[in-house]
Order: C-alpha cells, then sequence, then structure tokens
C-alpha cells in the first residue's frame, strides 16, 4: 500500500464522530448491542470491564442522563437509546424524557459490575437476559471492534457488519508512520482527499470549545485562562482547547470528532492549532495540511504508547499540535522534529487518571507546552539526546516515549486504579 492511500486511511479509522467521554460510550454501545441482539430490554445484566476502562468512567458525566456518572448509568443509557448503528454517537437520540427510563432501568435491572482479568487495557464482555433469551457481546482493543455477539449459545457476529465491517476491523498498520512521511503526505495529499475529513474535525471541536467558554462547566479551565478574550493568542489556543474537555467531561451532549479513541486528544490536537491559525490569518487549505500533520503525529506517538495507559494522551497530543502548528509557519523536518522532542521533553510522564474536569488543566498544560517547545526552536534551544528520555534523533525519542508509557508505566497505572478504586 502506498503512503498516499495508507496515511489517508489511517486518518479515516481514527477521525470519528463520538458524543461523550469514548469509554463510558463505548459501554452505552455495547448495551445497546446487547439489548439489539435480545430484541428486548434485559432483565439481568452482568458486565465486566479492564482495569483502564473503569477508571476513564468513574468520574466522566455520561451525556444525556440529566448529570449521572458511572457504569450503570452508560449501560442504562445504551439499552434505552436502543441504537447501536451510531456506534459512539449512540446516545445522540436521547432527550429529557428518557432521564426517567434511565433511572428507572438502573434501579430495575439486576445489573453486577466486575473488573476484568486481562492483558488488555481495553476490554469490554456484557451479558444479559431476557425473559426468553440471553445473550453476551465481546468488544476489545479499540472503542467500535466488536469481537464476537452471541444469542442463545450462537454466534450471530456476522450479522452485525453495518456497525464495523471487516476491513475497518482491520487497521492499517500504524508503524509505516514517520515525522518524515508526514510532512511529506501533508504537503502533497490532493486537498479533495481529506478536506471533509478535517471540515468535519474543525466544525465540530471549536463547537463544543465555543461551548465550553460560553457556559459554565465543570472547572471551567478554559474560562479561567480566556477571560472574556482579553489574552494572548497562545492563551486563546489553551483556553479553547480546556473549554472544549471541560463541557465534554461535564456532559455537553455535543458531539466531537476523536483521535486515537479520545476526544480530548482529538480537541487537544486541532482546537489551539485552529485558533492560531485563524489569529495568524492563514487560509483554509493551510490550516487543513498543518491539521493533518497534527493528527498523524499524534497517532504516531500513540501506537506505541496504546489507546488506555497510565500515560496521559494529552501530552501526545499537545506534542501534535505544537508540531501542526510549526509546519504551518513554514517549518520543515528539522525544526518540526526538534519541535516535538523539546514538547515531549518537558510534560513526558504526566499520569491518566482517569476522565474528569482535570482532564481540561492537563489539556492546557499539555497545549503551553507544546507553544515552549515551539518558541525554543525560534531562538535555536534544544533539548539533546541523553537529556532524561530524549533519544538520538525523533523517532528514537518516540520510541523511548512508548517504552516509558507501556512498560515503564504499568505498575503505575495499577496503582493509580487502586487508588480511584478505594
Amino acid at each position: 500500500m502506498n503512503i498516499l492511500k495508507a496515511y489517508t486511511k489511517i486518518l479515516q479509522e481514527e477521525l470519528k464522530p463520538a458524543m461523550g467521554c469514548t469509554e463510558p460510550i463505548a459501554i452505552a454501545y455495547a448495551a445497546s448491542i446487547l439489548r439489539n441482539a435480545l430484541n428486548a430490554v434485559p432483565e439481568k445484566i452482568e458486565i465486566h470491564l479492564s482495569r483502564n476502562i473503569i477508571k476513564n468512567v468513574k468520574s466522566v458525566i455520561v451525556p444525556a442522563t440529566g448529570g449521572m456518572n458511572g457504569i450503570k448509568p452508560a449501560v442504562a443509557a445504551g439499552v434505552i437509546a436502543n441504537a447501536p448503528e451510531k456506534q459512539l454517537e449512540v446516545l445522540i437520540g436521547l432527550n429529557t424524557d428518557d432521564i426517567p427510563l434511565i433511572k428507572s432501568f438502573i434501579e430495575q435491572c439486576d445489573m453486577k459490575i466486575n473488573e476484568l482479568e486481562s492483558d488488555k487495557t481495553f476490554e469490554v464482555k456484557i451479558y444479559g437476559s431476557s425473559e426468553n433469551d440471553s445473550a453476551f457481546v465481546h468488544l476489545s482493543d479499540r472503542h467500535t471492534n466488536i469481537v464476537s455477539v452471541i444469542k442463545n449459545g450462537l454466534d450471530i457476529t456476522k450479522e452485525y457488519p453495518i456497525y464495523e465491517t471487516t476491513e475497518e476491523r482491520e487497521h492499517t498498520n500504524r508503524d509505516i508512520l514517520t515525522i518524515e512521511k508526514i510532512i511529506e503526505y501533508a504537503k502533497i495529499v490532493p486537498l479533495e482527499t481529506v478536506q471533509p475529513l478535517i471540515k468535519r474535525q474543525i466544525d465540530m471541536n471549536m463547537t463544543i470549545a465555543k461551548e465550553g467558554i460560553a457556559n459554565d462547566y465543570g472547572a471551567s479551565i478554559g474560562r479561567l485562562i480566556y477571560k472574556d478574550g482579553n489574552c494572548s493568542p497562545q492563551a486563546k489556543a489553551c483556553a479553547l482547547a480546556a473549554a472544549g474537555s471541560d463541557a465534554r467531561m461535564s456532559g455537553c451532549e455535543l458531539p466531537v470528532c476523536i483521535i486515537s479513541g479520545s476526544g480530548n486528544q482529538g480537541i487537544c490536537a486541532s482546537v489551539p492549532l485552529i485558533v492560531y491559525a485563524k489569529e495568524k490569518g492563514y487560509t483554509e487549505e493551510d490550516l487543513i495540511r498543518a491539521l493533518i500533520v497534527s493528527n498523524l503525529i499524534t497517532i504516531h506517538q500513540k501506537t506505541g504508547i496504546g489507546y488506555l495507559s497510565a500515560y496521559c494522551g494529552a501530552i501526545s497530543a499537545g506534542c501534535g499540535c505544537a508540531c501542526g502548528i510549526c509546519f504551518l509557519d513554514g517549518g520543515g523536518y528539522d525544526e518540526i522534529s526538534q519541535t516535538f522532542v523539546n514538547s515531549v521533553a518537558i510534560l513526558s510522564g504526566t499520569i491518566c487518571d482517569g476522565a474528569k474536569p482535570s482532564c481540561a488543566a492537563k489539556i492546557a498544560m499539555a497545549v503551553e507546552a507544546g507553544f515552549m517547545g515551539y518558541e525554543m526552536i525560534k531562538l535555536d534551544k534544544k533539548f539533546f539526546a541523553g537529556d532524561g528520555i530524549v533519544g538520538k534523533g525523533v523517532e528514537n525519542t518516540i520510541q523511548n516515549v512508548g517504552r516509558l508509557a507501556r512498560e515503564g508505566m504499568s505498575e503505575t497505572d495499577k496503582e493509580i486504579i487502586k487508588i480511584m478504586l478505594n
């Protein structure tokens, strides 16, 4: 597969719409498939979740539930929505009239929640039964990846091609990504090939960012930084990105365009760059090509880290965004590579302790670190190989970050989850 086709396919696989934090939405999605398979509202449900999913569901508000948080509201909302064909927008059809139904289901359904012993960070197994039937749904590795659907002992997975096709399940090998090829791709890809994808990202993520500025959500980190617009362009970029997370973590029902399975990373990789481009007067084409750089560099980092880990994904997205800004300003491979190295050296190791309002503050800091890494380049300042986890060259540094997150922080992840659950 040539680079043009492969990199475009990666963007198509990653830039998907989602309503709410993707882990509770994945649970809602699985519950909606379960109801669909049973063709009835389940009377009993048993759900088994990997630790990282529990971590990311514990504190975040589930959209369309009237402010409820946690696993049971996510399951209930998915059952009541009964719209698995909408995937990560499964709850988008719910309204205030459905909130009493969600509450009633939580009270009446015999629902048990279990921690799943699994070597996978992302895994959902949900069993359910109605008066006459039983069913089982298994998601693994990614939020919409249906491994199996079983009804009354029969495998009916093939009845669900609309939800995710075989081709979509077989994700393009991310190991083909390199900084050098990402820059080349961003420069030469025909605009019409990616414009619909990137335009959707711009429209969705800026809409929720503006909503977070306009209204009081969570800790209102974005509004705190924004100061009614009386701030620098750099601060405005941080503020809008944080505001999008403020809204999303607190149950805002506006969808976002995710990246690496995360809405917060999707916001962080895009919104600051969009704000910066507008402040500097760049064209739409300039912005789209810069967003390609930001998105793909974020994905490139996350390949070695994994979708869920103890390593805060906002840091990866903040570094990717800084590289996109450098590209926008005319930076080449050397400048973009060093911007990445500088940025990642500043905040690597920031922990992920679940989805919650403080994610907005981490996004603001990640964007700030990205700007600092880029500003260093303008003054010909840089971090060198041997400075902490910085390796010899950008690709070696990316490998080091993946090793840190995947291997070095695995015990940290377990301890974070123990603290949160206790």
